[in-house]
């Protein structure tokens, strides 16, 4: 396993991270049905909208999936973040970087994930919208476009823009 790299910019990301004020809150539909809707319409049985901060990836909102968080150090999300695209692992079992993480090796099974980076008002990646399944997968053009949508409502959401409801 490989754990995920600091950004060089750590230090200002989780400043940014921090000023929302969103870590450790209770959930909100806003986010709740983007993921929701992720799920759905990508045929995933797990999304998440994961803020990354110092420890630990935590999750702001989540479908098919109970733990509120997992370590940092084992974290997905903490990968995705390191670039401005999305960042897609189609079978974790064949990828050295994830192979013997404990989150592919055991619950929950991950096999496929792709993460969009979320970016805060200041532009620093502070987590992700990430779709993820139990079997290797691709996704189609028309996939990346649906999650690349709703990473954009995502941002607006964290940007305080779009629809507070």
């Amino acid at each position: 396993m490989t754990p995920a790299p600091i950004p060089a910019n750590e230090t200002e990301r989780l400043r940014e991270l921090h000023e929302l004020l969103l870590l450790d809150t209770p959930p909100e539909e806003r986010f709740d049905r983007v993921v929701r809707f992720a799920a759905e319409q990508l045929d995933m049985p797990i999304a998440l909208v994961s803020l990354v901060d110092e420890h630990r990836q935590w999750f702001k909102a989540r479908i098919g999936l109970a733990a509120p968080e997992t370590g940092r150090d084992i974290s997905f999300c903490g990968h995705a973040i390191m670039r401005p695209e999305l960042f897609v692992v189609e079978d974790a079992k064949l990828d050295p970087r994830f192979a013997d993480n404990p989150l592919v090796t055991g619950a929950p099974h991950i096999r496929f994930y792709a993460g969009a980076p979320l970016r805060g008002p200041h532009g620093h990646a502070i987590g992700t919208l990430c779709v993820i399944d139990t079997v290797p997968r691709a996704l189609s053009p028309l996939e990346r476009s649906i999650l690349e949508a709703l990473r954009g409502l995502v941002n607006e959401a964290l940007n305080g823009e779009g629809d507070e409801a």
